[in-house]
């Protein structure tokens, strides 16, 4: 009987040890130490631009997003919001809405918004007319990367004057040798060997990471911190939008944020290590919004 009891006792110690409570997340730094969210928020609150890279079907990336600016706005330094996913020449309708001069109604009607809107951004939007805090439509019209796609940097030069105010200044300055433009091409399955027409596929992504980082630096208020939001590929191992804002806003202090997805939360693959400031590690069962 009593080894029996031993018996139960043991299974029970397993149980508890092998079925643990799930993590929604957990964040590390570059380095692979882990941190609190709130320390997070406290070194961002020092900072002068915030580079938040999300994936955009993630629940727990858009949930913090929301967290971070309200813990941020209670902070001494007052907040600039902006995101990848509201295109440049749409600033005067976003505007209108945040002043309260158009209806809600009106501008979701019209302003050209992603599909997950509602489910993942809106919550942004809202906050930030609630606090009357800017948000700039930081993004390259997508006609116009889609003309990069097509024929090069080249292609924007045949644009007229008003037109060229919504993208970065031509030409823009390029590095085709960085390794995340690298890693396009090799996804294309052309690493090395890519044609004239594939190498515009990085090109494109490029003149996107240009107009957001000219966006930011152009709308960055000293003694306020500015946050952006985009797909982590836009700044992950500190390139796209970071190496552009190092060349247009070079003396401003900047930290960056990753998400990544991993089997498990308990530690920083190494894959991962390095990625950015702060790496928020989300298990890869997680829900998705869409």
């Amino acid at each position: 009987m009593k080894k029996i009891a031993l018996l139960l006792v043991a299974c029970l110690v397993f149980l508890g040890t092998s079925a643990q409570s799930p993590n929604a997340y957990k964040i590390f730094r570059s380095s692979s130490e882990s941190i609190s969210f709130n320390e997070m928020v406290n070194e961002l609150a020092l900072t002068d631009i915030a580079l938040f890279g999300e994936l955009h079907d993630n629940p727990i990336a858009h949930w913090l997003q929301i967290e971070l600016c309200h813990r941020l706005n209670n902070k001494e330094k007052g907040l600039v919001l902006g995101a990848e996913m509201f295109e440049t020449d749409n600033q005067l309708i976003l505007d209108e809405y945040l002043t309260g001069l158009i209806s809600q109604r009106r501008f979701e009607g019209e302003a050209r918004l992603w599909n997950n809107y509602k489910t993942d951004y809106k919550p942004l939007v809202e906050f930030a007319r609630e606090n009357s805090i800017p948000f700039i439509a930081t993004n390259i019209p997508r006609r116009y990367a889609s003309m990069v796609a097509s024929g090069g940097f080249e292609a924007l030069d045949s644009l007229t004057a008003e037109a060229k105010k919504y993208i970065a200044p031509l030409p823009v300055e390029y590095n085709p040798a960085l390794p995340g433009y690298q890693d396009m091409l090799s996804m294309m399955g052309m690493p090395g060997k890519a044609s004239s027409k594939s190498e515009n596929f990085p090109k494109a992504q490029a003149i996107k990471d240009a107009t957001m980082a000219w966006s930011i630096a152009n709308n960055y208020e000293e003694g306020k911190l500015f946050i952006h939001f985009h797909g982590t590929y836009h700044s992950n191992n500190y390139e796209g939008i970071v190496w552009y804002l190092n060349r247009y806003k070079p003396n401003v202090a900047q930290k960056t944020i990753a998400t990544v997805l991993q089997a498990t939360t308990n530690e920083l693959s190494e894959d991962n290590k390095n990625l950015a400031d702060y790496i928020i590690v989300v298990p890869e069962r997680m829900t998705r919004t869409y």
